[in-house]
């Protein structure tokens, strides 16, 4: 029976409805842009750094768990899927344009995906809320100064990596002990982790960490025995091994360097040109009974006199009489930056800024400031690059050379220029 002509065409007319529409589904769903799915990001400044929000309704060391932020990868992740965590990410204030305003739109918004995968990933947080991590200003209140600061963060952690990535290549492979964190000390409450670097700060750091804690209400109420002696901040290496991975993975993790010459320098002068009743005896009578020619029963019985030049010998001798002390060991083998992925790196030279900074970042009161004072022998002047040069002087140029081959690892991670210029 041959069909009617009439039933041969409605059955081509519906066959063409049907090709037609699967074809504009697939090319709706190829030209489809998952950014109009996602919560749109706060304007401003993504830094990457983590800041934390304060826990004050839990005891230090307690289970936070359940009110813990991201580490940065997950934190990219969920802003490259587009599924808000906590409060995270804000729900947009208003729809996202459709589709249909054309190509031009599309492009914009893949320029500023592009864009948002370039920078550094971090937490945002919603533009109306009280008690949130510290807000960044935006782009139009933005000034030089703090446009500065995290850049120079920037360019530090990438030095810093990049000289771990061509001279400690294994150390990321390397799991982390309690010896590597032996030195950092922890803060709770602002999910903030320091490692200690003597002579760069750690006192009044120490001091900063204690307000933080609710420890003390001014760090100039702090004595130095306090400080250095007492037992008031936990040091990372005292948890198990669950409750080091997981500050590691979700705290804030700092130190702050200074240049290695100077430390070096501040260190002899602190320990060994001043009164001391442990670095006399123990480091300074074996450094006089090995590299002192006819030293006196005096100086031996005390330990007293060390001349600098003796104790830069005592510290190139791979045979030391004494082993090493943390004031003149290695930035490198004190904070393992090379294993641990410190999230902001200061620096003593730039001490005022770098630490306001930060307590910023941390979003720690505002009449919290780092402390000024010079606690030990203030009547003294800091070691500056002028006074280290004077100590340095008293060197022959193959002292200095091996003495900077030494801290090299230092100088190369943290980008200090050679302090001299006869240096190679």
């Amino acid at each position: 029976m041959t069909p009617r002509p009439g039933t041969m065409r409605l059955a081509c007319m519906f066959s063409s409805v049907l090709l037609f529409g699967a074809a504009g589904l697939l090319l709706f769903i190829s030209l489809q842009d998952p950014t109009e799915l996602a919560p749109q990001q706060v304007p401003g400044i993504k830094f990457n750094i983590r800041p934390r929000q304060p826990h004050h309704d839990l005891p230090p060391g307690g289970s936070q768990d359940g009110d813990l932020k991201e580490p940065t990868e997950r934190v990219t992740r969920d802003l490259s899927s587009g599924a808000p965590r906590g409060r995270n990410l804000p729900a947009p204030d208003q729809p996202q344009p459709p589709l249909q305003r054309g190509t031009r739109l599309r492009l914009r918004q893949r320029r500023r995906r592009l864009l948002i995968k370039k920078m550094p990933a971090a937490a945002t947080i919603p533009a109306n809320s009280s008690d949130a991590p510290f807000i960044r200003p935006g782009p139009g209140t933005l000034d030089g100064r703090w446009v500065s600061l995290h850049r120079s963060q920037q360019e530090r952690k990438r030095v810093m990596q990049e000289a771990c990535a061509k001279y400690r290549a294994s150390s990321s492979r390397r799991a982390v002990t309690p010896r590597h964190v032996s030195r950092i000390f922890v803060e709770d409450r602002h999910r903030v982790l320091y490692c200690e670097v003597p002579k760069a700060g750690c006192s009044n750091w120490k001091r900063v960490l204690m307000v933080l804690a609710g420890l003390a209400s001014s760090t100039a109420d702090i004595q130095h025995n306090t400080v250095h002696y007492g037992s008031a901040l936990k040091r990372l290496d005292t948890f198990d091994r669950q409750g080091i991975l997981h500050r590691l993975s979700t705290y804030t993790k700092m130190l702050f360097v200074r240049e290695p010459f100077e430390r070096l320098v501040s260190a002899f002068r602190d320990k060994f040109e001043h009164p001391n009743s442990y670095y006399h005896p123990v480091f300074g009578k074996a450094i006089l009974a090995r590299y002192r020619a006819n030293a006196s029963r005096e100086a031996l019985r005390t330990g007293s006199g060390v001349r600098f030049p003796e104790f830069v010998q005592y510290l190139l001798d791979v045979h030391r009489p004494v082993g090493m002390d943390i004031h003149w060991d290695h930035v490198s083998r004190l904070c393992s930056p090379c294993l641990i992925d410190y999230d902001f790196v200061g620096k003593f030279e730039s001490m005022e800024d770098d630490a306001n900074f930060f307590l910023s970042l941390i979003r720690a009161p505002r009449n919290l400031t780092f402390p000024r004072f010079k606690d030990r022998h203030s009547q003294e002047a800091r070691t500056t690059a002028r006074i280290a040069h004077q100590y340095f002087a008293q060197l022959s140029a193959l002292q200095r050379q091996r003495t900077y081959d030494f801290y090299y690892m230092d100088y190369l991670m943290f980008n200090y220029s050679k302090p001299f210029a006869d240096l190679y």
